[in-house]
């Protein structure tokens, strides 16, 4: 029996699509129900969903962390109830256009760096086991606490008026958890002229980047579409150290024995900018074998190593 799709499949979502619905038509598309992601756009955005695929599903915990890039157009001059223009209108609507540049600036340097941000009220984070948003669009009043991110690039790259609004692009470079909708009503909050988020792209988490992704046709478009997954072993040294193993330490790994290697792993492919690296012992490695397949990740037991995941040999890629 085959084992069917195994990888990774780096998408460019369409606006007005809800990544869940993405992965049910990839679902569809690849004929398995084992598809899974690495984080989820609102439907209002566009841009890098990383989707897992059969086995690729286990590897999307290594992934979920990865900071983000984002291209993003904040409104200033009024708030929404959701902090972006699908919200409803909450206050006043204010004169922000001729608000100066290097006030902007001024208030945009508080919202670099590492800081603490309270997440939107309709964000997914869940409040004794229900979402924030779902509390609060049955009207209960969500408090949500706020959490450290940090956010190593906030670059304004235009502005435009608009009425008495201040349209202004941005680029963002953050970390996994980050709120961009929070950042618009922030700024606009400090400025005292309301703000919030008109427009989003994401256009690279981690190593992967929109200009590899492909794109996925809605129901009934389509339905012969190639859609490349990238394989495990692949995935795996990007963001993993690496341990190549003969045959012999593979098929023990594959029956969950522990290993030992003389040699030491070799570093990621790709290293995460400004994340502080855990110490040699404490990181996971990817086992591969001649062919550059993954065939466990590892942890390390003293001398020896562990399998913590172990692919099966007829879905190594």
């Amino acid at each position: 029996m085959t084992p069917g799709p195994q990888g990774i499949l780096v998408v460019d979502k369409a606006p007005e699509r809800t990544s869940h619905d993405v992965v049910a038509r990839v679902r569809w598309l690849l004929g398995t129900k084992k598809v899974g992601h690495a984080g989820t756009l609102d439907p209002m955005a566009t841009g890098l969903l990383v989707l897992g695929v059969g086995q690729g599903t286990r590897l999307l915990t290594y992934l979920v962390g990865l900071g983000k890039t984002y291209e993003a157009t904040l409104r200033l001059g009024r708030a929404t109830t959701t902090d972006d223009r699908e919200g409803e209108p909450l206050g006043e609507q204010r004169e922000a256009s001729t608000l100066p540049q290097p006030l902007i600036e001024q208030h945009l340097d508080a919202l670099r760096g590492d800081i603490e941000q309270v997440p939107s009220t309709v964000s997914a984070i869940k409040i004794d086991g229900k979402r924030a948003y779902a509390r609060a669009r049955a009207g209960e009043d969500v408090q949500l606490a706020a959490r450290p991110v940090r956010v190593s690039r906030f670059e304004l790259t235009a502005r435009r008026q608009d009425g008495v609004h201040l349209d202004l692009d941005a680029v963002i470079d953050c970390s996994s958890g980050t709120y961009v909708r929070a950042l618009a009503r922030d700024l606009g909050s400090a400025l005292d002229v309301g703000g919030h988020l008109t427009a989003l792209r994401r256009t690279a988490v981690g190593p992967f980047t929109v200009a590899d992704a492909v794109q996925v046709p809605a129901r009934g478009e389509g339905d012969d579409v190639e859609l490349p997954l990238r394989g495990l072993g692949e995935i795996a040294s990007l963001v993993l150290g690496t341990l190549r193993v003969d045959a012999e330490q593979s098929a023990a790994l594959g029956t969950g024995q522990r290993i030992t290697a003389a040699a030491r792993p070799t570093p990621p492919r790709w290293q995460q900018p400004g994340a502080a690296a855990p110490a040699e012992e404490e990181r996971p490695v990817a086992a591969l074998d001649g062919s550059g397949h993954l065939v466990a990740i590892l942890e390390r037991e003293q001398e020896r190593w562990r399998p913590i995941l172990v692919v099966p040999e007829d879905a190594r890629c």
